[in-house]
């Protein structure tokens, strides 16, 4: 019988951003192929979500704990995996180029503040790890593959006889990472004496607004749910140009971070439309709602406060989408692991993932940030207009410098956490 493999995913919000160097090509396939993976997991989330409630997930935290799962996988396995996330590109680039977009990001996402608009501190951290059963025989060039390309080491650990102490021990790892939001990433049971190894990923994600909301100017108001009841919510507003766009059935606000290169995008839907707005969200509808394609608009903003959390079953997701041998003890090839008989080889068990964000006056945590909206021209107004997010809208932190999306997802009730 094969031994278990559970692979982890661990989310957490923040943000921070750099410009691109190196490889632009290479970035530029890697980033569009994890929106895609972005997205499809997005509408399989929302199709999964009999009570159209709040979402928020981090694909590029799934994406980069499912790349170091890849740099295992051989044959049909991998095959599936690739097509799955979208990666294009060869095994060495791939792991090189997400080496390369990890520290675009971090540069980015812990960039000092402007100190013309304040003095917030920009957080990002983008953490990997391992943890092996001590007996069993994980290959050398893996472990460097990893360690070299996602600064992933591997800690040696005794599931067989101590199985319980290394969950907690994990979980701790991840609380300490994510500034204890998010908890108990391994529920009791997940981990047990099958388990060979585990892996996780966490982005934490902390940034102010460049331009913050006023809490003397928030006032309780109405949040009209989707089935037309309401709701009292406290309602943040601010007067200032933020980037923005009017479509025929949702409009585009793009909120700047303060000292750092990323921004909140939001988008409202016209009343009744989101599940359309939704259907149609693309990569290409994406990229061109960047920055650099927005114009500068004085409104008055009215905003939400919220704060959530939310779990996501990757298991199940990921196997939808066509990645069905990974979770096949009969079919499950991750040779590139370890070098044993196939009767001990790899398969995954588990599949988890756990996002939390929060929005106030003051900023976010758990989010992506931009401080100045490059190439972005001014639209002539002598009166702003009103935009208010009064409604259920979606929301995505985002690097502007590569694209990259961190975290995404939907408020329908900001009462709801």
């Amino acid at each position: 019988m094969k031994r278990l493999a559970a692979l982890l995913l661990t989310l957490l919000l923040t943000t921070t951003v750099i410009p691109i160097h190196a490889q632009d090509g290479n970035l530029t396939s890697l980033v569009a192929g994890n929106t895609s993976f972005a997205l499809d997991l997005y509408k399989l989330a929302i199709a999964a979500d009999t009570d159209a409630g709040n979402l928020v997930f981090s694909p590029y935290s799934i994406s980069q704990a499912l790349a170091l799962t890849y740099a295992g996988a051989k044959g049909d396995t991998a095959a599936q995996m690739a097509a799955v996330l979208h990666f294009a590109l060869q095994d060495d680039e791939l792991h090189r180029t997400f080496l390369a977009l990890n520290g675009e990001l971090l540069s980015n996402g812990n960039a000092e503040a402007d100190p013309n608009f304040g003095t917030a501190e920009a957080i990002l951290r983008i953490a990997n790890a391992l943890w092996g059963e001590k007996t069993y025989p994980f290959l050398a060039s893996y472990i460097a593959k990893v360690k070299a390309n996602y600064g992933a080491g591997l800690e040696l650990v005794d599931f067989i006889n101590n199985s319980e102490a290394t969950r907690q021990q994990i979980n701790d790892w991840v609380a300490e990472q994510t500034a204890d939001r998010i908890q108990n990433i391994l529920p009791e049971g997940v981990v047990d004496a099958s388990t060979r190894l585990v892996l996780v990923n966490a982005v934490y994600f902390k940034n102010a607004w460049l331009f913050p909301f006023s809490s003397d100017a928030t006032q309780d108001a109405d949040f009209t749910l989707l089935d037309t009841s309401k709701v009292t919510v406290p309602m943040m507003t601010v007067q200032k140009n933020f980037g923005y766009l009017q479509q025929d059935n949702y409009q585009v606000v793009s909120l700047p971070y303060s000292g750092s290169k990323m921004s909140m995008l939001l988008i409202l839907p016209t009343e009744g439309q989101i599940g359309g707005v939704e259907q149609k969200l693309t990569p290409e509808l994406l990229a061109s709602l960047s920055n650099d394609k927005l114009q500068f608009q004085l409104m008055n903003l009215h905003l939400p406060r919220f704060q959530f959390s939310y779990d996501l079953s990757l298991s199940s997701m990921l196997q939808q989408l066509g990645m069905t041998d990974a979770f096949d003890p009969a079919k499950a090839d991750f040779s590139g692991m370890a070098d044993v008989d196939p009767a001990q080889n790899l398969f995954l068990t588990a599949a988890l993932h756990k996002a939390f964000i929060a929005v106030d006056e003051n900023g976010t945590e758990a989010a992506a940030a931009t401080a100045v909206m490059a190439g972005v021209t001014s639209a002539p107004a002598e009166n702003p207009i009103e935009v208010r997010f009064d409604r259920p809208f979606l929301f995505a932190i985002r690097d502007d410098a590569t694209g990259t999306i961190l975290f995404m997802g939907r408020v329908m009730n900001p009462t709801t956490e």
